[in-house]
């Protein structure tokens, strides 16, 4: 699996999916920072990664349909500091491990992830 890691997210997100072997980039390094979220979206369409976000935008599958995209991944925490979302992270990072996210959002809040199939 290939991901984007959103702006809005820490840096060491990305670190941890690296770490966790799989290819990572963030918004950021590709100098997409402030860019509007369709753009973003095409970006990732078009290298095929899977969007990291906290950007709930990105959660109306109206407008970014699951089926249409590699994947995306939309945090809902109620507490957004760097250790508890981290702390999170790690636990994704277990989900990740037994299933493969493609053409699926996932809503990750603290203590579950919901998941919307394509289709």
């Amino acid at each position: 699996m290939n991901f984007k890691v959103d702006e809005n997210l820490p840096d060491e997100l990305a670190q941890l999916l690296s770490d966790s072997g799989w290819d990572c980039r963030t918004v950021v390094e590709q100098q997409l920072g402030g860019v509007d979220d369709p753009t973003v979206s095409k970006v990732c369409d078009e290298e095929d990664r899977i969007l990291v976000t906290f950007d709930r935008g990105f959660a109306n599958i109206k407008n970014y349909p699951p089926a249409h995209h590699a994947g995306i991944i939309v945090f809902r925490l109620k507490n957004q500091d760097k250790l508890h979302v981290l702390a999170v992270s790690a636990r994704l990072v277990q989900a990740l491990r037994k299933r493969t996210l493609r053409n699926e959002l996932w809503i990750v809040h603290e203590n579950r992830i919901r998941i919307r199939l394509p289709g």
